[in-house]
Order: structure tokens, then sequence, then C-alpha cells
């Protein structure tokens, strides 16, 4: 998103280190909890006359039962096949008639949907979802053709993209137990056995108000929300007792894996690393802060220390970064990725990024990258409250992996203090490749060979 460079850096930085807990993420926001056990928060943006309505399912591919994976985001795509109140087609054509948008999506820890409406259109909307939340109604007729549909997406998501494939089988090896390592959308061969009864009975299971929350974020005011959500999703009963979210841990990892991925497709080679650590959720206190700003010293953006010796330094790489994937219910992971230049071999990529690595755990980050990241995370939180679907899908994914409104609208508070010692520590403690996985996607010249 665009940043306002309205202040110097040195000032811009100042400020947000002085700047309150209120001008958190999303400091005006609302929640409270219905009668049905429905979670709804609310977050007033009254810029515009729009509102953004999320409702997200606290289940995802990780809750599925083995042997059945794909199967909560085959039902996502059920999802709007209609109920007997609105039939298939309905709710889609009358978002597209007052000219919103909608969409929905599937992660291993939760599914959502969400519409973008005219602020008059939201009852409209909460009745939608709140009749599908426990209507919806399924024949063979229709579920048979959505199967294809999936395995088409498979195909142009992972059969006929290599570094999605890549991806797979580095999840695949990086957790050894857990269902994290199985695909979003499933492995082919069981996306193909799913059925009609399998999506039902996954349905009634996890699909009751007592396992979701609503996130409505726009020109409407707690007290309205409040009473909609009554009106429509508070007449949904509970048809289900959810089980609390334990699932199977990663035992003791002692050995580094490496995966090759060779396709004929593959324009340019690249260099991959997952490791294993502790998520917001999992994570001692203030574990998850120091990872993330871990993260973003070693690969956000063209001052990042990865970017800085690859790129500009030793010129081994065109580019170069990290990510930690900070939002989720268990163990998670710390990315780092790098793509090396045409002269240099993916083996020479990787001792050179090692030795990045190294360097930080030996020695530290310097103050400078310290503040210059902190005051960047911070920046990009505030920044945030001027995007309502962002602040939303901010609050409703952490919401659905365990934490709290609190949590989020404070995060910036717990970024503030991440001391050089803890990043260091964070370092020492989860940069360990034995618990780590590293890619090499490659050209298949073999392939070639056959082909001509």
């Amino acid at each position: 998103m665009p940043y306002r460079l309205i202040l110097s850096i040195a000032a811009l930085a100042a400020a947000l280190l002085a700047a309150p807990a209120q001008a958190g993420i999303g400091a005006q926001v609302t929640n409270f909890t219905l009668a049905n056990g429905l979670e709804v928060v609310v977050i007033p943006d009254h810029r515009a006359p729009v509102v953004t309505h999320m409702v997200w399912y606290k289940v995802g591919s990780a809750d599925e039962t083995p042997g059945k994976s794909g199967l909560a985001h085959f039902l996502e795509h059920l999802m709007f096949k209609g109920t007997a109140k609105n039939p298939l087609g309905r709710f889609s054509q009358v978002v597209a008639t007052i000219g919103g948008q909608e969409n929905a999506f599937t992660a291993a820890d939760y599914t959502g949907y969400f519409q973008r409406v005219p602020r008059d259109e939201l009852k409209q909307m909460m009745e939608f979802e709140a009749d599908r939340m426990t209507g919806l109604v399924l024949t063979d007729d229709v579920v048979r053709p959505e199967l294809n549909v999936v395995l088409e997406e498979h195909n142009m998501r992972v059969g006929n993209n290599p570094a999605a494939r890549l991806g797979e089988q580095m999840d695949a090896a990086l957790y050894l137990n857990h269902p994290y390592g199985r695909p979003v959308i499933g492995w082919r061969q069981e996306i193909e056995q799913l059925d009609r009864e399998g999506a039902l009975e996954f349905y009634r299971r996890f699909y009751t108000p007592n396992n979701a929350i609503l996130v409505i974020a726009g020109d409407v005011t707690p007290e309205e929300a409040r009473t909609l959500a009554q009106e429509t999703f508070g007449q949904v009963p509970r048809v289900a007792e959810v089980k609390p979210r334990i699932r199977p841990q990663e035992p003791v990892q002692e050995a580094a894996r490496t995966v090759t991925l060779a396709d004929a497709r593959v324009t340019q080679p690249s260099l991959s690393r997952y490791y294993l650590v502790p998520s917001s959720t999992s994570a001692r206190p203030g574990e998850s802060e120091a990872l993330d700003v871990l993260a973003h010293i070693l690969g956000r953006g063209e001052n990042s220390r990865l970017y800085q010796v690859l790129v500009i330094g030793k010129g081994l790489a065109i580019n170069a970064g990290a990510s930690y994937d900070g939002i989720a219910v268990d163990h998670t992971r710390l990315s780092v990725y790098a793509t090396p230049k045409p002269e240099v071999s993916l083996p020479q990529l990787e001792q050179a990024i090692d030795a990045v690595l190294a360097d930080v755990v030996e020695n530290g980050v310097t103050a400078e990258e310290l503040e210059r990241s902190k005051n960047r995370m911070i920046a990009d939180a505030i920044y945030a409250n001027d995007n309502q679907r962002a602040l939303a899908q901010w609050y409703g994914a952490a919401l659905a992996t365990g934490a709290s409104v609190e949590q989020v609208r404070t995060w910036p508070d717990r970024i503030r203090p991440v001391s050089a010692q803890a990043v260091q520590d964070a370092a020492r403690r989860w940069l360990d490749k034995r618990h780590s996985v590293t890619g090499y996607l490659v050209k298949d010249t073999h392939a070639q060979e056959k082909r001509s």
C-alpha cells in the first residue's frame, strides 16, 4: 500500500514509537458474543457508505479427517449452491446486482466468506449468510460438477505450477506428524474421492454459530451491528458442539531435509527454506513478536539483511527475502528464499544464505536494523486502519486461530519493546537447520531431451 511521505523518516520513526496505545489496529473495535455462541467484531469506518461483511468458520484443512484432504476447500465451493430459502445463484446474483463484491477462501485453520456492499445492503448479506450457515442444500447434481471444478483448480494452481508443487513437497517434509503437512486444496487422489455425504457430514460438524466469527468493518455503528446480528444470525440455533482443536504435534526434528523438484517449465531456478517455528498462538510470551521482527530484518525489502548481502553486496542473487506466517493455531514456518543469478549454482546460493543466518545467530542484529524494522512494521499496522477489508481479515484470521480482540488491537505495543537480544535469542533457538526443509526448484533438462 502507498506510504504517506509527509514526515521525514526520522520524524516518522519518532512519531510511531511515541504513538499511544489508542493508535493501535482498529482502535475503536467492539466485540460481543450472541447467545448462540457467535462472536461478533465491529470495526466502524465512516469515510464511505460501504461495509465489508465477513463470516469466519474455525475450521480448515488441518481439521479434516485423514484420507479426506481437500474437504474443507470443497465445502467452501459447495456453500454457493443454495438453500431452500435462497436457491442456487440467488445470493451471488443479488451481490452483483447491487454492485457488490464477494468471495471465499480456505486455509489450514479457517474458512471465510465475505461481501463488500453498500451499507444499506448489510442486513440482506447477513440474512443470506445466516441462512446458509445451517441451511445448505446439496444434491449429487450440483456436487459432482463442482468436484470437477475443484480438480481443474488443482490443475491450474498446483499441477501446472512447479513452484506450488515444490511448496507442497516442502510442507509435507517440514511437518512429520502435523496435518499442516497436507495441502489446503488436498492431494489429488483424495480430492477425486470426495462426495456429497462427506461434505454434508463435515458441514454439520463444523458449520454452527458457536464455531464462527462475524466481522463487520465499515459504515456501521456497534449498536446497529448488534441489532442486525441478533435479528439474523441470532436466530440460527447451535447445531453442533465443537471439540477443542487438538492436533497431532511434531516430534523433535533431528535431521535437515532437502527437496528438489525438476520441471521443464522452470525458467528460473530458485531456493527456499522453511523453518518450523512457533506461531503467535503456540509461542511463549514475546517469542512470536521477536520472530516477526527477525523475519522483517532478514528479508523485508531492499534494506533487509539477505537482500543487502546476497543481491547488493555479493551479487549472487536477483532477489532474496524472508517471511513469518505467525497467524496459526500450531507451530508454523519462517521462510527464507532467493533467486540466483544465471552463473550462480543453488548450492553456492545456499552456502551464502547460511552465512547470513549464521552471522545473525552469532552476532545479532544492529540497532539501526532493529529500529528500522520495528518502525516499518508499526507503520504498516497503523496504515492498515485505512483499509477496512485488511482490518477485517486481520481480526478474522487472528480470532479464528485463538487470539483475542485486545491482542490484535495492541499488536504494535508488543512490537515496540522487542529488543535486539530477543531477536538474537529467537534466531539462536529457531534457525536450526535440523528443524528445516530446503527446496531447490530446477529446470528438468532431461524432459526437454526426451521431447526433442
